[in-house]
């Protein structure tokens, strides 16, 4: 079949529809991912390229690509969330034809692929946003002044009916004297706008007239009678438009049509007449070239301040802008996504294709920036199956849903609503859980004092340092946003005889503390009211505040404790909507406080051990136990059996290779802080002093050292290698120590702290024959790389046997050492991975013991974790009942090293699989290249007692063969004979010719 995209068609290969299954919104067998793999699409890896990598991924056991948005983005976007147009596909990615040949490609191979949707915001700035150019032009009545997020009446009345644009490079005057801001005629459209290099700023059409009057000035030398009769009516009528301030909907109706005929005629007045061209670009320039003196600097001003935008010098935003952002984002403006007509103008593309069958499931991205999550995930749900209805004219059973992940971060103490209908989350979560199974706990005292004795008063504790960041940014970055919702607390409290005498400034301390004390992201208060859940966090929240604010009257934290619950005063039932709408639209705002404190700020800033600060985790949790690893998995399979698990991400501060070398810190603290010190006192003399303190700090050093230990290469590097290296450890210390804010900042550059720090940096890694450091660095690396490696290799052991989807972000198949965003966003070389994956086929399903140890005879290229990969996803490619919904089952281990071992079963009605996988590598004793094999694991055993003796067993990774023996407990000497580690397929769908070999 075919759609129609845009006036171009796609072709959209139908699939074979199953079954209804059993999930959270019951889905087909067959469309539930089984394994999902991250690309990140731009103009340098388009639809083409992503199609000629289908074949590898197909091959690798993956079933659904996850792709970035590859809706239209920004010129030049490297990630896609900067979306300007939700009806078109991105031109920099491919075209219709393109994406078709991808579909195709997918749906040959068996696959499909999940879309990324971005509901909460769009790129607004430049030039390309048709909307946003709209809401410049036309203001309150713009068509599409109620899609943007924007504060029409804020508490600053010179904004009133206006929208600040913090654009400029420069404080507003600078910028106009230097005759940077010029108007323009475009003679396409009719229409007039202030150019400022990449940004456009449409005209007012009311305000044309004073543009064309200097054109009538000059009519009578240069234009015909007849023309300047024209421009004159056209002037008389663009000044005769309805006010953009009127709110009257015929009035708006009426400014709209009438300012689009005007329009109309003015272009097709100056296609008649080149000499009317001539006229108004002279007129323009008299205009634009006049800045340079104060007629013309006022002239111009004064037409810049008839517009509905004021346009400001960006550091502006933080104190005075009036839509809501992506966090501090400028560029980023606000959806209000509980507009139905934004839901489905920006819906209705993806929402096509995934009733065409060319989109198989759906990433909602930052789901907590919409003021209604719960309406748009049923929404979207809806709208779904209204589509695929239409497509299917007599069918007798209703449509099923999509498959729908969020990329929603969840404290440790958090549920995700089970109310609502989607299928999970992106795998932040699992992604703190199983890294920290490789973090020794015992050692959380020790790694404390190596860090406090070398950082001194520079380090902190992870409460602290939380509250002081959301402090910081409620303070700095989002100070306006502060400012907006004390604003509708006054109201709230003004409108009440009781509390009407709290000020603007008691609401805001108050409000500040609460939302710095909030325990999760945000709160779901809706129409329905408050959950159990919501109150315990408000009353958390409120309680600790009160405590740090005891010299606050204590009553407006009790009105402040409703108003976040959205609980009018009792007898005030007229105010019930206004408090709902507080405590909804609060909830929007302690979302981007909570990531801006903890994850860009505190994260940079406790760096006890850096590998527990990820998106998603708590880095005051060094650790997790191997029950408490269980008893998540088992609350997965029973909640959310189809939850992403993510070890890697787009997002992530550091990749999963890089956190499992920096956790044997864990396991060697003794050697690590002298490995630290020396390393501090070789580099002394390398510290620049500036005005602020040393460069680097104490604390930013060691984050430096830690982030050496987890990603310098273990093999040789020449001195071109080595020189990228460092430029990258360069750029990733730049962005590190912005984000904590403490000695250089994003908003305040402190150019002689990052000066000392870059060359801090580059001296260490410098190839000089003198520098004793990086010989040293190089030593090290060896051994946190060898264990850090075993660590990664059990994780991903791990992620694919637990509940849920396992998810591999791009190039991550394989060993990768990547940091923060944009080093995580570096070309992958996908024809080296295509050729270690092609050199497994010729291996036999038995795979020979000199082979499977010849994986790890170049230890860093990462053979040996694909190959655990591709083993374990074709077995699930074979058993996707079992993974879908089979229950979990912890193994009991006993013996000298069961305290190394994580075990667990997954049962279903054909068999089962048992997963036995390796922690704490560097405490059990091992020498560097030694593997933890056969004999180290003598006396260490599984209790297997739940199955029958003589059930065939393989073990997948290695494809021996055995059955059970009479002895409930298997050794794991047998299981490790030659890898290490153990993934057992047992029952009826094991090879039946099992030799007894336990």
């Amino acid at each position: 079949m075919s759609k129609a995209r845009n006036g171009r068609s796609i072709s959209i290969p139908r699939r074979k529809r199953e079954p209804r299954g059993s999930a959270q919104v019951p889905l087909p067998l067959s469309i539930i991912p089984r394994a999902t793999y991250r690309v990140q699409l731009n103009r340098e890896f388009p639809f083409a390229a992503l199609t000629r990598l289908v074949p590898y991924l197909a091959r690798l056991g993956i079933s659904h690509v996850y792709c970035s948005p590859y809706l239209r983005a920004r010129p030049g976007s490297r990630h896609g969330y900067d979306i300007v147009d939700h009806r078109l596909l991105n031109p920099e990615i491919g075209t219709v034809e393109d994406f078709g040949r991808l579909i195709e490609t997918l749906t040959q191979h068996g696959m499909s692929h999940l879309c990324d949707v971005v509901p909460n915001h769009m790129a607004v700035m430049g030039k390309d946003n048709a909307w946003w150019m709209d809401v410049l032009e036309n203001g309150p009545s713009s068509a599409y002044a109620d899609y943007f997020d924007i504060d029409w009446a804020p508490h600053d009345p010179d904004l009133a009916g206006k929208v600040l644009v913090p654009v400029l490079g420069d404080p507003y005057g600078k910028v106009l004297e230097r005759g940077e801001l010029r108007v323009a005629f475009e003679p396409e459209g009719g229409t007039f706008a202030v150019s400022y290099f990449e940004h456009r700023f449409p005209i007012d059409p009311n305000e044309y007239g004073r543009l064309l009057a200097p054109v009538l000035a000059e009519a009578r030398t240069t234009l015909t009678a007849r023309v300047a009769a024209k421009i004159k009516r056209l002037a008389g009528g663009f000044g005769t438009l309805p006010s953009r301030n009127d709110a009257d909907a015929r009035k708006i109706v009426q400014r709209q049509r009438d300012a689009a005929e005007l329009k109309r005629r003015l272009a097709d007045l100056v296609r008649s007449d080149p000499l009317l061209v001539k006229a108004i670009d002279e007129a323009l320039a008299s205009l634009n070239e006049g800045a340079a003196d104060t007629s013309g600097r006022d002239r111009l001003h004064a037409l810049l301040e008839a517009q509905a935008y004021r346009l400001a010098f960006w550091r502006v935003a933080s104190d005075e802008i009036n839509y809501r952002r992506f966090f501090d984002i400028n560029e980023l403006a606000g959806l209000r996504m509980q507009n139905d007509a934004v839901f489905d103008a920006t819906h209705e593309l993806i929402l096509g294709l995934a009733a065409d069958g060319a989109v198989g499931g759906l990433r909602i991205d930052h789901p907590d920036g919409l003021y209604d999550p719960a309406r748009y995930f049923a929404r979207l749900q809806q709208r779904y199956r209204e589509r695929v209805a239409l497509r299917r004219p007599g069918a007798t059973e209703p449509p099923h849903g999509i498959f729908v992940t969020l990329e929603k971060i969840l404290a440790p103490h958090e549920r995700l609503r089970d109310t609502w209908p989607v299928h999970g989350t992106t795998g932040y979560r699992f992604a703190n859980a199983v890294n920290g199974l490789f973090v020794d706990r015992r050692a959380k005292g020790r790694v404390d004092r190596a860090w406090r004795a070398f950082a001194g008063d520079e380090a902190g504790t992870a409460d602290r340092d939380t509250y002081r960041g959301k402090r910081a940014t409620m303070e700095q970055a989002l100070a306006s946003e502060l400012a907006l919702i004390t604003g509708r607390a006054l109201r709230l409290a003004r409108a009440d005889r009781r509390t009407r005498d709290f000020t603007f400034n008691t609401l805001r301390v108050a409000i500040r503390e609460i939302v710095a004390h909030f325990p999760v992201y945000r709160t779901y208060v809706d129409a329905q009211g408050p959950s159990p859940q919501d109150r315990r966090y408000v009353d958390w929240a409120v309680a600790r505040a009160r405590i740090r604010s005891r010299s606050s009257d204590p009553q407006v934290f009790d009105f402040l404790h409703d108003a976040f619950l959205g609980t009018a005063p009792e007898g005030s039932d007229d105010a019930k909507a206004v408090y709902l709408e507080f405590a909804m639209r609060a909830q929007q705002f302690t979302a981007p406080v909570a990531a801006k404190g903890a994850e860009d700020t505190a994260l940079y800033t406790f760096n006890r051990l850096v590998s527990v600060n990820e998106v998603g985790g708590d880095p005051e949790q060094f650790g997790l136990s191997v029950a408490a690893f269980h008893r998540l998995n088992a609350d997965r399979a029973s909640l959310w059996p189809h939850a992403m698990l993510a070890t890697s991400t787009h997002d992530n501060k550091r990749s999963e290779d890089v956190r499992a070398r920096i956790d044997v810190i864990s396991e060697m603290v003794t050697d690590w802080r002298r490995t630290a010190e020396r390393w501090h006192r070789l580099n002394r003399n390398r510290v620049r002093e500036t005005d602020t303190g040393p460069a680097p700090s104490r604390n930013d050093e060691y984050l430096l050292y830690q982030t050496l230990v987890g990603t310098f290469p273990a093999e040789s590097l020449d001195a071109g290698a080595l020189s990228a290296y460092c430029e990258r450890i360069v750029a990733y210390m730049v962005k590190a120590t912005r984000e904590a804010k403490v000695n250089t900042s994003w908003l305040a550059v402190n150019e002689a702290y990052e000066a000392g720090t870059t060359a801090f940096v580059r001296e260490l890694l410098s190839p000089s024959s003198e520098n004793r450091f990086l010989e040293d660095l190089r030593s090290q690396a060896v051994r946190y790389a060898w264990f850090g490696q075993l660590n990664s290799l059990s994780m991903t052991l791990l992620k694919v046997a637990v509940p849920g989807i396992p998810d591999f972000y791009q190039g991550t198949e394989i060993c990768d050492g990547s940091l923060v965003d944009p080093d995580n966003r570096r070309p992958v070389d996908f024809a080296w991975r295509e050729a270690l994956l092609a050199n497994f086929a010729a291996i036999p399903s038995e795979a020979p013991p000199l082979f499977l140890r010849s994986l790890f005879a170049a230890p860093y290229d990462g053979r040996a974790k694909l190959w655990i990969i591709a083993r374990a996803l074709a077995m699930r490619s074979g058993a996707p009942a079992l993974f879908a919904h089979g229950a979990y089952k912890p193994l009991s281990v006993s013996g000298t090293h069961a305290e190394h071992v994580v075990a667990f079963a997954r049962e279903g009605d054909d068999g089962g699989v048992i997963c036995i996988a390796v922690r704490l590598f560097a405490s059990l004793d091992m020498a560097i290249d030694e593997l933890p094999l056969g004999g180290m694991w003598s006396d260490t055993t599984v209790d297997i007692g739940f199955l029958a003796p003589g059930t065939p067993c393989v073990n997948v990774l290695t494809g021996a063969l055995f059955s059970v023996a009479r002895s409930s407990a298997v050794p794991l000497s047998l299981l490790f004979a030659a890898f290490p580690g153990a993934l057992v397929r047992y029952g009826a769908t094991s090879r039946s010719r099992a030799s007894a070999k336990s």
